[in-house]
């Protein structure tokens, strides 16, 4: 498929990080012009190519954050669509963002709606910001309704076309926690200045909320085209190929508030939020395992945010490490998560 896509559309560079592939990839299937680049240092070398202006980082998980790092120490835009960057190393790279003069804009709807409607104002303006969730799939379902969903049924998301990772964690929230992270670093905000709300519609993506009162909201309907366009032409506002409204169908937007004792998540990304230091690299590495494990039939849905809870709890928290301490400790998550699931798997009481 890879090779396919590289005929379509004639990159400069196709890149292959995982081993297994880079071995049974043929630069003869590439189209002249494109060059094969393997291994782990090949995303981090196309972030930083001279000849690039902008850099869309959009490799899902901690994994995108080497990429987003060398694009930022370059100096280069970056449009981000990889929240876990901030939440693995958000002061860090908010720090090198500053140094760098780089202007880091959001690709996530919700961030991206932010970015949008503080546009011409200014941070000590924001009371708070709110961040929408459709609610994902078990939107209403209690904790007993949620003990025995199957992979199948977590991963039909109601308003989004996604990958199983992220659909997951539309699923259990977690989405919305790591983005209260994003959020927090992002734009400079308390995390007592972010708030969630639950809206199915998905056609309110963020709203702002200033001092006076006044609350400006970005809508549109859920089309990822139209964040990722919004970033890539900043600040210019150009024609595109997004859905339009149909406000002759538009009939009402509901919101409510998120259910936060059925969806643990939640509370987790605020605790990170407030904490910082090691806390979002530890929870954010215990939830890509716990979801490949929960994908792989190895865990519940509810243990999901239960085992991210044990990790975060039990961790050695260092309130300023380096990038360095931060993926060690994010191997060392990973690593309690195979361990839990080793023990539990053995024992009689599970």
């Amino acid at each position: 498929m890879l090779a396919r896509q590289a005929q379509q559309f004639r990159p400069r560079y196709v890149v292959l990080t995982d081993p297994k592939a880079a071995r049974q990839a043929s630069a003869a299937d590439l189209p002249a012009g494109t060059e094969l680049l393997t291994g782990p240092d090949a995303v981090t070398r196309i972030a930083a190519d001279p000849e690039a202006d902008v850099v869309l980082s959009a490799i899902v998980g901690a994994a995108g954050l080497a990429g987003t790092w060398a694009a930022v120490q370059a100096g280069k835009t970056v449009a981000l669509a990889n929240k876990e960057t901030l939440v693995v190393a958000g002061q860090l790279v908010m720090e090198l963002a500053a140094q760098r003069g780089v202007a880091i804009l959001p690709v996530d709807s919700e961030h991206n709606a932010i970015a949008q409607a503080m546009r011409g104002n200014q941070p000590d303006q924001v009371e708070r910001v709110v961040l929408t969730a459709s609610g994902g799939p078990f939107r209403g379902r209690s904790r007993h309704e949620l003990e025995s969903v199957t992979v199948a049924e977590a991963l039909q998301h109601p308003t989004w076309r996604m990958g199983p990772k992220i659909t997951i964690d539309s699923a259990t929230m977690m989405n919305k926690a790591l983005e209260v992270i994003e959020a927090r670093w992002l734009f400079g905000l308390r995390p007592e200045q972010i708030e969630i709300v639950v809206h199915p519609e998905s056609v309110v993506h963020s709203l702002v909320e200033f001092v006076d009162g006044s609350v400006i909201a970005q809508l549109s309907p859920p089309d990822m085209r139209l964040p990722i366009q919004s970033a890539l032409t900043w600040p210019e506002r150009l024609p595109g190929p997004t859905r339009r409204m149909n406000w002759s169908a538009l009939r009402a937007l509901h919101f409510d508030q998120p259910d936060r004792d059925t969806f643990e998540a939640l509370e987790l990304g605020y605790e990170v939020a407030r904490r910082g230091g090691t806390t979002g690299a530890v929870l954010n590495a215990a939830n890509e395992s716990a979801v490949a494990a929960f994908l792989a039939g190895e865990l519940t849905f509810l243990e999901i945010a239960r085992v991210c809870r044990r990790i975060l709890d039990h961790h050695d928290y260092s309130a300023r490490p380096s990038l360095d301490e931060l993926l060690a400790i994010d191997r060392w998550a990973r690593q309690e998560v195979s361990r839990w699931l080793r023990t539990t798997r053995t024992s009689p009481s599970r």
